[in-house]
């Protein structure tokens, strides 16, 4: 009888872990806009340079996930992944936050850097470009 009970009990609890109610994540991801970006005025080739961006996270949903840095040819894409929490209750409180993005010069080409801004109204992506010339 123990043992039935025992089985029975720990089936329960096997059963309570199990949560079918809810297949979804509990948080996304959503991209940042950009505030702000510093940049050298130029790079040397073969060495390594800083770029800041600046961006603010809307309420304290928000956390900071990881950067987006894509290249293509002579073009880098920049922006900002944050995740968002989906089941908390959120104050509006902004947060102002810098990451620091090590680059290093490998081409001789002029590098084109395409800062996220956000979406327009037609729900386009909005850039803003920074050409930093290669010594």
């Amino acid at each position: 009888m123990k043992k039935t009970a025992l089985l029975l009990f720990g089936l329960l609890v096997f059963y309570s872990c199990l949560n079918s109610d809810n297949d979804s994540p509990n948080y996304t991801f959503e991209y940042v806009p950009i505030d702000s970006a510093i940049t050298p005025a130029s790079f040397t080739l073969g060495q390594i340079d800083t770029i800041t961006v600046k961006y603010s996270l809307p309420n304290s949903c928000f956390t900071f996930d990881q950067i987006y840095y894509q290249p293509k040819d002579s073009t880098r894409t920049i922006a900002i992944i944050a995740a968002v929490k989906l089941d908390d209750i959120c104050t509006e409180a902004i947060v102002q936050e810098e990451k620091k993005i090590a680059v290093k010069a490998t081409q001789e080409e002029d590098y084109v850097f395409k800062f996220f801004k956000g979406k327009d109204s037609d729900g386009e992506n909005i850039f803003e470009e920074v050409i930093v010339p290669v010594n």
